[in-house]
């Protein structure tokens, strides 16, 4: 069974900088895109950062020149450094993987950003 665990989330000052990883354990295999997706309170979900499996990589406009997307593939692992945080960054942080058969969610990571 594969599972997503995700780290790196916390409070942190405007103007910081957070890592957060996704690592995904069990039987994976061809993975496609690696995503990043974030949800605020009282809002919906939206995806921050994705990347393919041959290396494109797509932000949303309100984290670029922030956030970096990055992935190693043979730890079956996606990366999101963020620098330059902002308050209304703050939101649980969640990863996706998916595969040609499977699309697979993370339990989510807090971030705060206190003003």
């Amino acid at each position: 069974q594969v599972r997503l665990v995700e780290s790196g989330g916390g409070l942190v000052q405007a103007g910081g900088s957070l890592r957060l990883s996704c690592a995904a354990s069990g039987s994976i295999s061809s993975i496609n895109t690696m995503t990043w997706y974030r949800q605020a309170p009282g809002k919906q979900r939206e995806l921050v950062a994705s990347s393919g499996s041959k290396g494109g990589t797509n932000y949303v406009d309100s984290v670029k020149g922030r956030f970096t997307i990055s992935r190693d593939n043979a730890k079956n692992t996606v990366y999101l450094q963020m620098n330059s945080l902002r308050p209304e960054d703050t939101a649980v942080y969640y990863c996706n993987i998916r595969t040609p058969w499977e699309t697979y969610w993370g339990q989510g990571t807090q971030v705060t950003v206190s003003s």
